[in-house]
C-alpha cells in the first residue's frame, strides 16, 4: 500500500513537471516543436536609419514562415546628400525686414529626396532565434527607387541699378543665367524655406539594394526591437545634379550611384 501511495505521489509529479515545462508566461515565445511553428505568422516594423550621407523613415510588412526566416516588403522615404556638402552660416539680419539669414550649402542646386519600395529576407543564424535573448541574423532586400529633385533657392543680394547702398533680397534657383551671383559667396544672404521648389519638383527613375546584419532582443517577443549595420547601394538612369559642377565648388563630380554604410532602428509588433 506505501509503495502504491509513493507510485502515485511520483506520477503527480511527473505530470505536473511536464506542464510546468510547457507553459510558457503571456507575451512570450511559444513553439511547437513538432510542428516548426510559431504563434506569431505576421510583423508590421517601422525604420528609423541613418547613412553615411543622410537618412529614412520607413515601415516594413512581414510574414515569419519558420522560426529563422521572415519574408517582408519594404517601403521609405529619405534624403541623399553630397558627400561635399558644408552648412554654413552668416548670421546676417536685412535692415529692411529684420529677418536674420538661414544657414546655407554652397554650390548646392538641388535636395534629393528618395522613395524606395523592395522585398527582403531575414534570417537567423542559430536556435537562439527560438529563446528570450539576442539572436543574430542577416537580412537584404531590393528593390525599385524613385529619385525626387527638389531646387535649392538662395537669398541673393541683388543691387538696385549698381547701387551698392540700396539692395534687394531675392529667393532664385541656380541656373547658367545667374551662375556667376549664384556662385559668389559674397552675393549670398543665406538659404530660402524648405518650401521653395515643392511645386517644381522632377522624377529619376533607379533601383536599390541592401544587406545588414540583424541584431534582435526577443526574435519571437510580440515587440520587436532590433538594430540593423550593413551597407546599401541607390543607382540611377541618369547622374544626379545635387551640386554645381564648377571651378567655384572644388572636387565636386555628382553620380548616378550612392553607396552608404548604415545603422537602423526597428521597432513594431508581431501577432
Amino acid at each position: 500500500m506505501k509503495n502504491r501511495f509513493v507510485l502515485i505521489i511520483f506520477l503527480v509529479l511527473s505530470i505536473w513537471s511536464l506542464q510546468a515545462q510547457t507553459t510558457l508566461p503571456g507575451g512570450q515565445n511559444y513553439y511547437e516543436e513538432e510542428k516548426k511553428g510559431i504563434v506569431y505568422n505576421k510583423e508590421f516594423t517601422v525604420d528609423l536609419k541613418l547613412h553615411t550621407h543622410g537618412y529614412a523613415l520607413g515601415v516594413n510588412i512581414g510574414k515569419l514562415k519558420t522560426y529563422y526566416l521572415t519574408q517582408f516588403y519594404n517601403i521609405e522615404l529619405g534624403e541623399i546628400k553630397h558627400p561635399k556638402e558644408f552648412r554654413q552660416s552668416f548670421d546676417f539680419q536685412s535692415p529692411q525686414t529684420s529677418k536674420v539669414s538661414r544657414a546655407f550649402v554652397f554650390g548646392k542646386q538641388n535636395n534629393f529626396f528618395v522613395l524606395r519600395a523592395g522585398y527582403g529576407e531575414k534570417r537567423y543564424f542559430s536556435e537562439k532565434a527560438k529563446r528570450r535573448g539576442l539572436a543574430v541574423g542577416i537580412s537584404y532586400e531590393a528593390g525599385p527607387s524613385l529619385g525626387i529633385l527638389k531646387p535649392y533657392y538662395l537669398e541673393l543680394v541683388r543691387f538696385v541699378d549698381g547701387d551698392f547702398n540700396q539692395f534687394v533680397i531675392r529667393s532664385e534657383k541656380y541656373s547658367e543665367d545667374n551662375r556667376d551671383t549664384f556662385l559668389d559667396i559674397t552675393s549670398i544672404y543665406g538659404s530660402s524655406g524648405f518650401s521653395k521648389g515643392l511645386s517644381q519638383l522632377s522624377l529619376i527613375p533607379g533601383g536599390h539594394a541592401k544587406a545588414a546584419v540583424h541584431f534582435d532582443w526577443g526574435a519571437f517577443d510580440e515587440f520587436v526591437k532590433a538594430i540593423e549595420i550593413g551597407a546599401m547601394v541607390d543607382f540611377y538612369f541618369q547622374t544626379v545634379p545635387i551640386m554645381v559642377e564648377s571651378p567655384e565648388v572644388p572636387n565636386v563630380e555628382n553620380s548616378p550611384v550612392f553607396i552608404n554604410l548604415f545603422i537602423n532602428l526597428q521597432l513594431g509588433k508581431r501577432w
